[in-house]
């Protein structure tokens, strides 16, 4: 043995190499976290001086190495610039001095190679990986760029195109790929990997491979003239800024940093890149994205928590078709649990199927799923008039018509024809899991399954625990969420949950604004400049005014707060007919496009109807337009805390984020809140309680402000 650690050792092999395998102790997964680099440099060090042939890197585990520990790393951005650029040196050193270790060097490939872990592979000669192998850098998606050589020896390895679209979109990259375009030399069998690795350091070895033109190439400026490199990156910049957006610096920061190190040596690159990474890292955005890294993990973590209570559904039902039903029964017979689709007329089977066979033709189109695949996974629907083979379900989802009356019949029904153990879920957004659970003799077996439209594009889906709902109900509707892909949240019963119960605050905002004066174009601008998808005008209108309306009702009977008080542009839209892109016309008018999707235009009625409602126009800062909703919005958030319709504040932005397009740059409704000053937050509440309940922080919130605690903690 050549050196023994906790997270690697090296051993020399029959052939004269030496074999460095990662194996951090503790871990399911190899990544980068102080020991392990502690360790790398150390075998590096021995390794130098060695009498080997070789050196091959792999992994003793099922995947390479994901990535650095960014819990560990974290804490280092807060300390400030100089001690980042520090420590940005020091782990840097550990990768130059594999790249420049005199003999040749192999990086085996098996599984996940991702952020560090790829740019360890890059640091050497070669890459042998198995055809199930994922490469990349993922870091802008933290809002952050590589920090470990990344944008200097990917692009002196597959060009400056590809490596700009790499690291600038942050994408996993699949084998294939990544061999075509040079970052892989070759793709073996998992058996073979060792071997096909000692063969590249053999060829070395024995002059058919020049491993010190590979080094020159890396360790040099690109050879690309001016206009080339002109071209290249501006190019690059141009795609990647419009399609990232004003409020995600660290693709075209990455860039840029590419660009700007294209023209240096090895040396004065990786300052260049050490530069980009302080910037981003000590920016808010990099603090918020890395927050959302982290609130996956614990939303994953909790609902990991859940399955070892949890049955095992092998057959669903979905009760009621069309596009809601159908979307469900598609992702559920897409990730593997086959559905029985049941409606009362055969109108709604075949809108459902119809739905199912659309979303899985476009899986096909963009090459995701073969025909094969498509048919294999509509044959796991079966629609059907009758409840003949509900007595077989493990679980049921009820997503008939939002209706209390409709709904409670249908349930129980349903429950005289399934067994015993079977549980049922409601998707309903707004109706209380307590008020349907009185129709049930089994309300231990209930709970709410609210699935958001569309089902397959939106992640959330709010588990909705009532009353009488048994653990192990709960458990088993997380993990068949979790199953179908879902990212699921367990909430309380209350007016509208968790998510609906803090929108309509924002939509209250809204139509207080416009009652008030406001500009409808000034207040969606506004908003969508502040980071999220549409404005409140543009998304009431993808809702449907009439659902608006009908939730406002809800939350208003269950919340005094949230009562309007007067008649509002929402409530004079839906009198006339006017229901949003389903009619065609609600605060915009719409019309369709080549492609056959709405298009927005001025809705040129609405400066009269909104006439009727206030006493004319008036000009607001648009500061004002963002506190009064955010303020809104986040107050309701921290009520739902307080009331433990969700356990904890991670949950509560998570669910805003997955279920609303809160704008993850910003980390959360609550998160936001803490970036403010809880004292600060309050300030600019009080500013505008005279409007309402609504803009009045609770007692707990002052009591937080006043000794100067957080939401999170921090």
């Amino acid at each position: 043995m050549i050196y023994t650690g906790k997270a690697l050792s090296v051993d020399l092999l029959p052939s004269g190499t030496a074999h460095l395998v990662f194996d951090l102790e503790g871990s399911s997964v190899n990544k980068f976290n102080q020991q392990a680099l502690r360790e790398l440099q150390e075998a590096a060090e021995v390794l130098k001086s060695a009498d080997i042939k070789g050196v091959i890197f792999s992994s003793a585990k099922p995947t390479f190495i994901v990535g650095a520990d960014i819990t560990e790393f974290t804490a280092m951005f807060e300390q400030g610039e100089e001690q980042i650029h520090n420590w940005l040196v020091e782990a840097n050193k550990v990768f130059t001095d594999i790249e420049d270790l005199p003999v040749p060097t192999v990086t085996a490939i098996n599984g996940i190679a991702l952020g560090g872990g790829f740019e360890m592979a890059v640091s050497t000669d070669f890459r042998v990986a198995t055809a199930n192998a994922v490469v990349g850098f993922p870091e802008v998606k933290l809002g952050i760029l590589p920090g470990f050589g990344g944008t200097v020896r990917l692009p002196r390895l597959i060009g400056a195109d590809n490596a700009n679209q790499w690291i600038g979109s942050g994408a996993q990259i699949k084998s294939a790929q990544a061999f075509k375009e040079g970052a892989l030399d070759s793709i073996v069998e998992p058996e073979v990997l060792i071997e096909a690795a000692e063969k590249i350091i053999a060829q070395c070895n024995a002059g058919k491979l020049d491993i010190q033109k590979i080094r020159a190439a890396k360790t040099s400026p690109l050879t690309l003239s001016p206009i080339e490199l002109t071209v290249a990156f501006d190019t690059a910049k141009a795609m990647i800024a419009a399609k990232a957006g004003p409020n995600y610096p660290a693709p075209i920061t990455a860039v840029q940093v590419m660009h700007e190190a294209a023209t240096l040596d090895r040396t004065g690159a990786l300052e260049k890149e050490h530069q980009g990474f302080i910037k981003l890292a000590t920016s808010p955005v990099a603090a918020n994205l890395v927050q959302m890294f982290l609130n996956d993990q614990f939303l994953a973590g909790k609902a990991k928590a859940h399955l070892s209570n949890a049955k095992d559904i092998k057959l669903a039902g979905i009760l009621g078709a069309g596009i809601m039903g159908g979307g469900i029964s598609y992702q559920s017979a897409l990730r593997g649990t086959p559905v029985l689709m049941k409606d009362i007329a055969q109108e709604g089977l075949d809108l459902g199927m119809a739905e199912a066979r659309k979303l899985l033709e476009k899986q096909v189109g963009r090459g995701r799923l073969d025909a094969a695949k498509m048919f294999g996974v509509l044959s796991n629907i079966t629609p059907t008039l009758d409840y003949d083979d509900f007595g077989k379900v493990d679980i049921v989802v009820e997503a008939v018509v939002e209706n209390p009356k409709v709904k409670k019949a249908v349930l129980s029904e349903l429950e005289g024809l399934v067994t015993e153990d079977a549980i049922i879920a409601s998707n309903t957004s707004t109706i209380s899991i307590d008020e349907l659970a009185t129709a049930l003799k089994r309300p231990d077996k209930f709970c709410g399954m609210h699935f958001f439209n569309p089902v397959p594009l939106m992640p959330l889906v709010e588990v909705i625990r009532g009353e009488k709902t048994s653990d192990e109900t709960i458990a088993t509707t997380v993990a068949y969420a979790k199953k179908m892909g879902k990212t699921p949240i367990v909430v309380n019963n209350c007016p509208g949950f968790l998510v609906n119960r803090v929108l309509f605050p924002y939509f209250g905002a809204f139509s207080k604004l416009l009652h008030d004066g406001a500009d409808i174009n000034q207040i969606d601008r506004v908003m969508e400049k502040f980071g999220w998808p549409m404005g409140p005008a543009y998304l009431l209108d993808v809702v449907g005014l009439d659902t608006g309306v009908h939730a406002q009702q809800v939350m208003a009977d269950g919340f005094d707060r949230m009562k309007v008080g007067f008649e509002s542009a929402i409530d004079k839209l839906y009198a006339q007919g006017d229901l949003g892109q389903k009619s065609g016309r609600g605060f915009y008018v719409y019309e369709t496009d080549k492609r056959g999707k709405p298009k927005k235009l001025p809705n040129p009625e609405l400066p009269a109807l909104l006439d009727s409602i206030r006493d004319g126009a008036k000009d607001f800062e648009d500061q004002e337009i963002v506190e009064r909703m955010m303020v809104a919005m986040c107050l309701e958030v921290a009520r739902c805390l307080e009331d433990g319709v969700v356990e904890t504040a991670i949950e509560a932005d998570m669910g805003l984020i997955l279920g609303l397009g809160f704008p993850p740059f910003r980390g959360g409704a609550l998160r936001y809140a803490d970036s403010l000053g809880l004292a600060q937050f309050c300030e600019i509440a009080d500013k505008y309680a005279h409007l309402g309940e609504l803009y009045q922080p609770t007692e707990k919130i002052r009591e937080m402000a006043a000794a100067n605690k957080t939401f999170y903690g921090v």
